[in-house]
């Protein structure tokens, strides 16, 4: 089992930054990627951002790109999410997970992430 419990949403204007943390625990070392997906009112759950294992490399969304940046510290086993520029369309609950399954590449799907954490909110305001 592994466990993640996300932190560092809030409430920003326009233009905005904030940077979540995922702290992860457990059978941490069965995990090949890591990821950050969000999810607004109505709308599916989409990847955001996913890193492989060691951090070698990193994936975006469209939308994100330029904007955000993920990282993870293996000394302390978090995943980051520095997000800059924030617009009012990324208002969503961010969630962090983390999936078994890598292979050179880190899915953005949602059914390929076995593990979740509870949700940090982010609200942007314009």
């Amino acid at each position: 089992q592994v466990q993640l419990v996300e932190s560092g949403g809030g409430s920003v204007q326009a233009g905005g930054s904030l940077r979540l943390s995922c702290a992860a625990s457990g059978y941490i070392h069965s995990v090949n990627c890591m990821g950050w997906f969000r999810q607004a009112p109505g709308k599916e759950r989409e990847g955001v951002a996913r890193i492989s294992h060691r951090g070698t490399r990193a994936y975006y969304v469209d939308s994100a790109k330029g904007r955000f940046t993920i990282s993870q510290d293996d000394a302390e086993n978090t995943l980051y999410l520095q997000m800059n520029s924030l617009k009012p369309e990324d208002t969503a609950m961010y969630y962090c997970a983390a999936a078994w399954a890598g292979g050179g590449y880190c899915s953005a799907s949602v059914a390929d992430y076995n593990y979740w954490g509870q949700g940090t909110q982010v609200t942007v305001s314009s």
